[in-house]
């Protein structure tokens, strides 16, 4: 194998599994070890810088950085990431004297973003300090977008929201509230040098099977409902609810029923229990407040009686997969199964929807009617028009939304400039050793068996009587400081300086999950094979020295290393060494630096 460039600051970015997952990249360790030091304020600054919205995304975050997480190959649960983003939020000091200035001279460039959800939230954010006038228009009375006509207050309180869209707003955005835009061929009349789309997918799916239009009454559509109880038009419903659908939609519709009065609540998909859509934890809380979840069963017709809703026929099905793991539902012998209900709600996917967007202005549509979006600039084939969030490519969740809006401002910008938008900034990024003495480190590199803490909740009681009532309190300082402890700081990087190296085998021998080897260098498949541990996993890079004077070569398998430091204590002439390493995605009006 070649030997490691590890010039590449992308090379260092994939071994900080948690931040390479994160769709906003960002650098989870690090603020991490702000919350164990209660440096919540600097942790939290560090969290807007990239993800825009830590208090939102502390609580409602799909947690791709989770999965990721190293410690989850040494326990059963990874660190607790998402909540201790909480943690910062909640605890931050005054950040006002730590906000981008606003020049009061613009210039001269006009935008306008096209709905105020996280996307368009993110691109006003990033382009407001370097002197753009922003228009931002959404049909909705308060900005946010789907983050405050769709995620339930019980998991996210309004107040949180507010207090992050207006960090933005108040940085002197032109809000144009209640405002739908019906026509994009208007909005480029109005000679903006460029035009951002963040609208969302906004259109629930229906049902279509028989009884649907005589039920319609007391047939809702998902985020539909969601968004008329959010914004107070509805505050009640039937005492027997049925849930169609198996995503986190679902998964707030039947939680929300519960607090408007349905007492029989049941959810039901088509899908096996563990191929739901929804997050593990979405599941869990909704079976912890008593709400069943029948998987394996396609919903057939509605039954009226009466001349209104009654009940839901299902067919029963099994899941029969071919040789390519291709899913087919295949009806049982089962008789059909009714629940009878009063209301049902559809939560079974969203659509994007661009009847305002006039098919004459330049820009091109694909596949599911969606715009023709470059998924690096997020330009469409107008070079004017800028996509992101679900209406670029479909529906995905809010830390997406956010990693679009910051290169979406970047092309902005880049075009605003008259250069050209598939020049991308680099990342900024460090690497500085963290030696303090022979045998101290600037970090704590303790490697031991810790599990994860629960996040306390409010008394069921409590939140079921009140949707607005928020059912996590969040760690305190002591479980967060426990929980921080966790992580495996995976930032801080093994660098090895073969010049150093006498190979005497010590970094080998101390090493507790027998990552290193030094053998003579073959190609990928056979050195995977011959090391002191074989690697297997073969989507993590195996770090590879050159050739040391003996011909052999310095190998570690970055899969299992836990960044303990104890082969750079070990080693008697500091040819390891360890280092931070710290990468931050580039914005708008931003230069990135090298190692």
């Amino acid at each position: 194998m070649k030997a490691t460039n590890t010039q590449d600051p992308e090379y260092f970015h994939r071994v900080v599994d948690c931040q390479y997952a994160c769709p906003a990249h960002t650098p989870v360790p690090e603020y991490i070890r702000l919350i164990a030091a209660q440096r919540y304020t600097d942790a939290y600054m560090i969290n807007w810088e990239s993800n825009v919205f830590p208090g939102v995304l502390g609580r409602t975050c799909d947690r791709p950085c989770e999965p990721a997480c190293r410690r989850g190959r040494v326990e059963e649960e990874p660190v607790a990431i998402c909540r201790l983003k909480r943690v910062a939020a909640d605890n931050k000091g005054d950040i006002l004297e730590r906000l981008p200035v606003i020049p009061r001279q613009k210039n001269g460039k006009r935008v306008a973003l096209i709905g105020a959800g996280p996307a368009s939230l993110t691109v006003a954010r990033d382009l407001m300090p370097l002197g753009y006038s922003i228009d931002l228009y959404d049909d909705q009375p308060a900005g946010g977008g789907f983050m405050r006509s769709q995620i339930p207050a019980f998991r996210l309180p309004e107040s949180v929201l507010n207090d992050e869209v207006d960090l933005i707003l108040d940085m002197g955005v032109l809000t144009h509230f209640n405002t739908y835009i019906d026509s994009l061929k208007g909005i480029l009349a109005k000679e903006y040098d460029a035009v951002f789309v963040g609208s969302g997918a906004p259109r629930g799916r229906d049902l279509d099977v028989p009884g649907r239009a005589e039920a319609d009454a007391n047939i809702h559509i998902g985020i539909d409902w969601l968004s008329s109880v959010a914004f107070g038009h509805i505050d009640s419903i039937g005492k027997r609810v049925v849930v169609l659908g198996g995503g986190n939609t679902a998964m707030d519709c039947c939680r929300t029923a519960r607090r408007l009065g349905g007492e029989d609540v049941k959810v039901v998909v088509r899908s096996p229990f563990a191929e739901m859509k929804a997050s593990p934890w979405e599941k869990e809380d909704a079976q912890h407040e008593g709400i069943p979840i029948l998987d394996n069963h396609v919903p057939k017709k509605f039954l009226i009686e009466n001349g209104r809703l009654s009940a839901v026929v299902f067919e029963k099905v099994t899941a029969v997969y071919d040789a390519d793991g291709k899913r087919s539902l295949v009806p049982t012998d089962d008789e059909p199964v009714v629940i009878p209900c009063d209301d049902v709600l559809v939560a079974i996917g969203q659509e994007n929807a661009f009847p305002w967007i006039e098919r004459d202005i330049g820009i091109e549509f694909g596949k599911w009617d969606m715009p023709t979006v470059d998924e690096v600039s997020f330009q469409s084939s107008h070079p004017r028009v800028f996509f992101g969030g679900d209406a670029a490519f479909g529906p995905k969740n809010v830390i997406t939304a956010v990693a679009h809006g910051h290169q979406a401002a970047i092309s902005i910008d880049l075009f605003c400039q008259g250069k050209s938008v598939a020049k991308r900034p680099p990342p900024g990024v460090t690497l500085v050793s963290q030696k303090m003495g022979i045998h101290e480190w600037s970090y704590d590199s303790d490697v031991a068996d810790d599990q994860r803490y629960a996040v306390p909740q409010a008394e069921l009681k409590d939140t079921l009587s009140n949707r607005k009532l928020e059912v996590e309190l969040g760690f305190d300082a002591q479980t967060a400081f426990n929980e921080a402890q966790r992580c495996l700081n995976c930032d801080v990087q093994t660098v090895f300086a073969e010049d150093r190296c006498i190979e005497c085998d010590a970094c080998v021998d101390i090493c507790p999950t027998d990552c290193l080897t030094i053998t003579t260098n073959e190609d990928e498949p056979a050195l995977r094979s011959k090391l002191k541990m074989p690697a297997r996993n073969t989507d993590q890079d195996l770090y590879v020295s050159t050739d040391l004077p003996t011909g052999r070569a310095m190998i570690k398998d970055e899969n299992v290393c836990l960044h303990c430091g104890l082969c750079a204590e070990r080693c008697p002439t500091s040819a390891w060494d360890m280092q931070k390493f710290y990468y931050s995605v580039t914005k708008a009006g931003q230069q990135g630096g090298a190692l």
